[in-house]
């Protein structure tokens, strides 16, 4: 007999709750679309980096792209991911007080606590107009 499969939850929302979901998903789009500039700028990094920070320039266009992939599943099911809308938010906010704390005399300080600063406070208010910590409950109730 074949293992059936759970139902994916299925998020209801009605009035003010498709409203604030229908903000919360464009501000993921406009993370996501944000995260697809920073990969297709950092190609040219890339292909300028010498041989001790090719690897490293690498790792940082790659980010940015599972960055801008994050931001959309969370805005296709922003219920649905427990955990995923947290980190998120902790590696932006890390970023923006690592950026705040080493100043503007380190390369690439002020665009990282501009971009990254932005992106907190995006992924914050997406995060409270969609109520993405009920996520947890349903990670629970599929367990």
């Amino acid at each position: 007999m074949p293992a059936r499969a759970l139902p994916l939850p299925v998020e209801t929302a009605t009035g003010s709750g498709r409203i604030r979901d229908r903000l919360a998903r464009a501000l993921l789009v406009l993370a996501a679309a944000g995260a697809v500039a920073a990969v297709a700028s950092a190609v040219g990094a890339v292909a300028d980096a010498g041989p001790a920070t090719q690897m490293v320039e690498t790792w940082r266009m790659l980010g940015f792209g599972v960055f801008a992939g994050v931001f959309l599943l969370l805005a296709y099911r922003p219920r649905l991911y427990a955990g995923i809308w947290e980190l998120a938010i902790l590696n932006k906010l890390g970023l923006t007080l690592a950026a705040l704390s080493l100043g503007s005399g380190t390369d690439g300080a002020d665009a990282a606590l501009v971009a990254d600063g932005a992106i907190t406070l995006i992924l914050v208010a997406a995060y409270l107009l969609s109520r993405g910590w009920t996520a947890w409950s349903t990670a629970r109730a599929a367990a």
